[in-house]
């Protein structure tokens, strides 16, 4: 019986490639590419993406939104308001083509990434909270 394991990549309608990586490059650090092609661009994640598209086809929505792990939640947010991006609620912002994006702090949550993975997107050192340790051990996923 098949299971479902992870996510590798999610793919975001943007009006401009290039107008949305430079978005990216203005809030985050060390934004590569793993690579581009005819319309899209793919934002590396480690061992995951964000495959950036060209072309609108939705319409912007309250629910809709796409949930992206940061090492620093706090920086992140100082960095959107600097850059005069429009937040929504506490913590999640709108770019330009009003795709939502919901900042969760890697810290704080189940999502892991192997120290290895880690250690080559240069965030050795980042750990999870107690909390977040708790609520993997409650499914023996943590020692």
């Amino acid at each position: 019986m098949p299971r479902l394991v992870g996510i590798n990549h999610v793919a975001v309608e943007v009006g401009d490639v290039d107008e949305a990586i430079a978005f990216l490059e203005r809030i985050f650090d060390h934004v590569r590419l793993r690579g581009r092609s005819s319309g899209m661009a793919f934002v590396d994640l480690g061992d995951q993406f964000i495959a950036l598209a060209r072309g609108i086809t939705h319409t912007p929505d309250h629910d809709r939104h796409i949930g992206l792990v940061v090492d620093d939640l706090e920086e992140t947010v100082r960095r959107l308001r600097e850059a005069g991006v429009e937040i929504v609620g506490h913590h999640d912002f709108l770019d330009p083509w009003g795709n939502r994006w919901q900042l969760v702090d890697y810290r704080e949550i189940q999502f892991t990434k192997t120290e290895r993975v880690l250690q080559g997107m240069g965030l050795d050192g980042l750990e999870k909270s107690e909390h977040a340790i708790e609520e993997l051990r409650a499914k023996d996923l943590a020692d």
